[in-house]
């Protein structure tokens, strides 16, 4: 899927506000990325992309929100597959409230689970829409601003991967092997604490 975009993002560029919303609701930090380095060639304009990058990203999520929210048959069979997911999701909001909001997107495997995990709760949906919007506008902002800024660097470090494809893909895989890792130790905290409490 994101290749797919990726490619008709290149061959038609004067689609790319549309296809930067729409990718953005999918889930899309390499999206923000390429919108970046298309505001440092030109393509688009900075401050507009981030804008519509950000509404994307706060669409996406409040769809994952209401999900939560009216959908229980969808969640019954999400939590079938992700129970562990969803309970780490909910002593996370108990533990630290509304910031939870603010940073899930930053949280590898929980982009999703996190606003159907809220949704599902009786947290109030015009509190979690407005913590939602600043939330996308801040990780549209960080994260084109800085694509934005190192467009060149970012071109020549593309350039290097093609051509040290095998050096790219074991760095990435570490990379992500340590995100993981990283994720599955907090998990394993949070589980061991509530078994403490209850």
């Amino acid at each position: 899927m994101e290749d797919f975009l990726k490619n008709l993002l290149y061959n038609y560029k004067d689609l790319a506000y549309i296809i930067i919303f729409v990718w953005c609701m999918l889930e899309g930090e390499l999206a923000l990325i390429l919108a970046g380095i298309f505001a440092h060639q030109g393509h688009v304009n900075l401050g507009l992309v981030i804008f519509i990058a950000g509404l994307g990203g706060f669409a996406g999520d409040q769809v994952y929100f209401y999900i939560g929210r009216y959908n229980k048959k969808y969640i019954q069979k999400k939590l079938r597959t992700q129970r562990r997911k969803f309970a780490v999701a909910h002593l996370l909001l108990q533990k630290f409230g509304w910031p939870i909001i603010f940073i899930q997107r930053y949280m590898y495997g929980f982009r999703t689970i996190i606003p159907m995990s809220i949704g599902i709760t009786r947290y109030s949906a015009r509190k979690f829409a407005i913590i939602n919007l600043f939330s996308a506008w801040a990780w549209a902002s960080i994260t084109i601003l800085l694509a934005w800024y190192f467009g060149e660097t970012i071109w020549k470090a593309v350039g290097w991967a093609e051509e040290h494809w095998y050096y790219a893909a074991l760095i990435i895989v570490l990379f992500l092997l340590l995100l993981l890792f990283g994720f599955k130790q907090m998990e394993k905290a949070l589980l061991k604490e509530r078994r403490k409490k209850s």
